[in-house]
């Protein structure tokens, strides 16, 4: 494998990903996703484990953002993350992000991060997934059944 390549697992995972969040069928993403998931928010301390919780927080999002595009991407050194930069806007406010994915061994994402600005943008998006998410606190801490 060539520096700054992802694995062909890897590839065929975010080419997966791609197809999945176009048609915003969360309900797909399980064999993309290791056992070892964990997802960071970009307004949540705490990362939210397990598949469930990311199924729910991606779902809830790709309703919430409008506009979103992915710009450029990233790969690091060793080839099991890439770094998406994104824009979208929520209620009028513009924001750029970067969704950052880590893949295992086998090519599955076992850590999904996300990060946004400006903080107006970050703002009314934690303002809409709070209000659409704020039923869902056992799911999102991994105390859910999985599905």
């Amino acid at each position: 494998m060539k520096a700054n390549q992802l694995s062909d697992a890897a590839q065929r995972t975010l080419a997966a990903w791609h197809q999945i969040l176009e048609r915003n069928a969360m309900e797909e993403l399980d064999p993309l996703l290791s056992e070892r998931i964990v997802f960071r928010s970009p307004v949540a301390h705490t990362p939210y484990p397990g598949k469930a919780a990311i199924r729910l927080v991606l779902k809830t999002v790709n309703t919430v953002f409008e506009n979103f595009h992915y710009h450029r991407s990233f790969v690091s050194e060793d080839g099991r993350s890439i770094v998406l930069e994104f824009s979208a806007e929520v209620s009028g406010k513009a924001l750029k992000g970067i969704d950052m994915l880590r893949f295992d061994d086998q090519g599955l994402i076992e850590e999904f991060e996300v990060m946004v600005r400006p903080m107006s943008g970050l703002q009314a998006l934690a303002a809409k997934m709070g209000a659409q998410l704020s039923s869902s606190t056992a799911t999102l801490k991994g105390n859910s059944i999985p599905g």
